[in-house]
Order: C-alpha cells, then sequence, then structure tokens
C-alpha cells in the first residue's frame, strides 16, 4: 500500500468527471475535468491520473471577506455565474462538487491510536481498524474535523513503518494528522453553495489543495512549505516524507495590501488594485524615486491629470504589509516548530505571489531558497489559468487521487461519489479503492 497515491499496478484504473469550486475572496474559479490514467511521471510520480480541463468558470468574488462569507447573497450569485460558465463551457450539468475553505481559525493536530494484533500478521482490515480508531479519536476533538490522514505507522513501538501490510506484531499503532476548524465558516460556505442548487460532497484545505498542485513529489520527500498568498487570506502546509503534515491559516492576503495602498494614496479600490499590479513592488529600486505615477482621488471622475506621486511613495506602502505578512509566516512556521523539517525549501503560490519583487523579500525575511510554484500536470488550461492565482482549484482536482486514505468529515455516506455531471454519478469511493 502506498500512502501517496502510486497505483503499484493493482487493479483498473479509472476514467471519471469531477467538478472543484474555488470560493475565494478575490475571485471564485469552477473547473470541470475529466479525470484519466496517466503515465508514470519522474517529477510527479504520486499522481494516478491526469486532470483535463473541459469547463472553466471564473467570476470576482463578491460577499467573501478574508475567505469568510459576510453576504450569502452576493456570494450565491457569484457561485451560481461561475458554475453556470463551466456548465456551458463544458456542456454538463454540476450536480456536487468539491470545494476548498480557508477560513475557520484551521488548527493541526496529531492524534496515535493503536490496535492489539494478538502476534499475527498485518491484514487490510487491520490497516483501516486502526485508521478508524485514529480518526474516531480526532473526532472527539471539540472543534470540526477537515481532515483526518496517516503520516506514519509503528508496530511494537517501531516507528517509521510506511507500509505494515503482511508484516508480524502484537500491537500496530497510527499517527494521524487531523486538521480542525471553527464549524460556522464552513456551515455558511456549504450553505451558500447549496442555495445555488448544488451538493458539496466534500470540503478540502485551502493550504492542502495548493500543496497538492504546487510541489513536485521531491519536494513533498524532502520536507517543504507551501504559501498561499491569496486575496483574503494566507495559507500554510508544510509536507514531508511525502505526506501533509502541518497546516496554519492567516487572514491577511493581497487585498489587504490594495486597502493600504488606497488609504496611504486616497484613491479608490480598484485605482489602488491597478497601481499594485502595474506599478508596484515588494522591492526598493534605485529610480524609484524619480519615477512617478498618475492618482485618481477619491470623488473625482478621472478625466483630469490627477496626482503624481512617487513610485517609492507607494511601494513603501506595499513593502511594509509584504514584510509584515512574511514575518507572520515566519513565526508561524517557527513556532509551530516545521521550520528545521522545511529546511530550505519553501514554495510561494496564490495570486499575490505575482506581485513583483515579492519571491526576493520572502528569501529575505524567511532565510529560505524561494521559487514560484505554478499548478502542475493538469491539461487543458487556458494560458490565463496557469498561474499561481489557480493552485487551489487544481489542488481539488487532484485530491480524490488521495481521498482512499482520508477520514475527515465525510459529507454523506457515499463521500466522495465522481462529482457531477448529469446522468448517474458513479462513487469516487469506490472507483479510488479499486483503483489504488
Amino acid at each position: 500500500m502506498n500512502w501517496l497515491g502510486s497505483q503499484g499496478g493493482k487493479g483498473p484504473r479509472r476514467t471519471g468527471t469531477l467538478t472543484v469550486l474555488d470560493v475565494g475572496s478575490t475571485k471564485v474559479t469552477c473547473f470541470i475535468a475529466k479525470l484519466r490514467p496517466r503515465e508514470e511521471s519522474q517529477l510527479l510520480r504520486a499522481r494516478t491520473h491526469l486532470a483535463q480541463i473541459i469547463g472553466i468558470g471564473h467570476q470576482k468574488s463578491r460577499g467573501v471577506k478574508s475567505g469568510v462569507i459576510v453576504d450569502l447573497d452576493e456570494a450565491e450569485q457569484s457561485i451560481r455565474l461561475a458554475v453556470d460558465a463551466a456548465e456551458r463551457m463544458s456542456g454538463l450539468t454540476v450536480e456536487t462538487l468539491l470545494a476548498n475553505l480557508s477560513a475557520g481559525r484551521m488548527r493541526s493536530e496529531t492524534f496515535s491510536a493503536t490496535i492489539n494484533l494478538g502476534g499475527g500478521e498485518v491484514s487490510p482490515g487491520d490497516v483501516k481498524r486502526v485508521l478508524a480508531a485514529g480518526a474516531q479519536k480526532a473526532r472527539a476533538a471539540e472543534r470540526e474535523v477537515i481532515h483526518s490522514l496517516p503520516v506514519g505507522f509503528s508496530l511494537d513501538q517501531e516507528r517509521g513503518i510506511g507500509d505494515p501490510g503482511g508484516m508480524i506484531g502484537e500491537m500496530l499503532g497510527v499517527d494521524m494528522h487531523v486538521v480542525t476548524g471553527d464549524a460556522a465558516p464552513r456551515r455558511n460556505l456549504e450553505l451558500a453553495i447549496n442555495r445555488a442548487h448544488l451538493s458539496v460532497e466534500h470540503m478540502v484545505a485551502t493550504p492542502y489543495a495548493s500543496g497538492l498542485a504546487a510541489l513536485v513529489d521531491d519536494e513533498a520527500e524532502l520536507g517543504a512549505a507551501c504559501i498561499d498568498l491569496g486575496g483574503g487570506t494566507t495559507t500554510i502546509s508544510v509536507f514531508a516524507g511525502g505526506k501533509f503534515i502541518h497546516a496554519e491559516a492567516l487572514p491577511i492576503g493581497g487585498n489587504h495590501i490594495t486597502l493600504d495602498l488606497a488609504r496611504g494614496l486616497s484613491t479608490g479600490i480598484d485605482d489602488a488594485e491597478r497601481l499594485k499590479v502595474m506599478h508596484g513592488s515588494a522591492l526598493p529600486a534605485a529610480d524609484d524615486e524619480r519615477d512617478v505615477v498618475s492618482i485618481t482621488p477619491i470623488g473625482e471622475s478621472g478625466d483630469g491629470p490627477g496626482l503624481q506621486v512617487s513610485r517609492a511613495m507607494m511601494n513603501r506602502i506595499i513593502r511594509a504589509r509584504v514584510e509584515e505578512t512574511l514575518e507572520l509566516v515566519r513565526e508561524r512556521l517557527n513556532k509551530s516548530g516545521m521550520g528545521a523539517i522545511v529546511g530550505k525549501r519553501v514554495v510561494l503560490t496564490g495570486g499575490a505571489s505575482q506581485l513583483a519583487g515579492l519571491p526576493e523579500a520572502a528569501r529575505r525575511i524567511l532565510a529560505r531558497h524561494v521559487r514560484v510554484g505554478r499548478p502542475l500536470g493538469v491539461a487543458g488550461l487556458p494560458e490565463a489559468f496557469k498561474g499561481p492565482a489557480f493552485s487551489a482549484p487544481v489542488g481539488l482536482l487532484i485530491y480524490p487521487q488521495l481521498a482512499g486514505i482520508d477520514g475527515g468529515s465525510a459529507r454523506t455516506p457515499g463521500f466522495l461519489r465522481m462529482t457531477g455531471t448529469g446522468g448517474p454519478l458513479h462513487r469516487v469511493g469506490q472507483w479510488l479503492r479499486e483503483s489504488f
């Protein structure tokens, strides 16, 4: 058994259709994709299937702030428009989908469980029993379980066992990485989706999804952090040994830079966003004092020449917020005890990671090697959707390849049916069991 999702040559691999929805603070994205068995790749050895995008919907997000639904009507409308566009492009009708979750004071915890083998050989049933015991302990926690994932097994207190199948011992143990969160943000997000006449099969933590999309296998194996800099939230995931072992979420993102600019320059939010994208940088440059940008003050029509401010003044505002965000990330990594596991490997993704100079600022503040990660291993994405802003929805397409190991909160007894698309819905749980 390979917990990374490798087929190991067992059973037929199936083709299915999957619908995913990323409800962010800046944008709402819906992808409909066909998942087809893939040939083994040296770069992405853990991927069993290739996602071929057949439908895309993309809308400006409304009614969402820092990952939390603040206006159900507006959020519902954004979701409807995004899903409708994907349906029209694919020619299919969406009924159920996977969605991601960024808010809810996300927290990682570790639970351990053991079962008695009586000196016998470890069977697949024993592995299922110990995973169920670990998941049961996780559900006893006060907060709602988002994911419950095995990170390692032990046999008679000998730890570090990746696959205990067929081994002999007295006691089989498992360590579970459990991601928990507050119930209200998840329920309100699910409610907004339900109001659009859609059913949520499962919610995936945004840091998990982003890491699945942006990290290559060697990074996940050796230990790396994936930092998703979104519009309203910044999430951190840590992978090691090929497994997702830690998650964090901060209610701060690229929108906060835009708001800082709007306040500091007394201009509108849309104008501040334009200035950030076109002229902004997280690093000072020698000619910043000489360069000027034109801004339209709040309340003016924009027909006149506008005000002239130095690029240096604008970038000082940007730099202050970027440094604050990266310092918070560094603090969370160090406080979690994951700094040594991450080593020197950090991958930035998310829309805000595209700000000029941000990777260099991250290298200086985090004191690590930094690269910008884009979604990998997905076919059919137009050029505009291949950037780091779309790592989370692509990660949702990858998640079903690993869902068989997740004892997190299933939405229905038919947990993870193949979502999507008019006609009978195939159960992805069965599809995965036959595939792995």
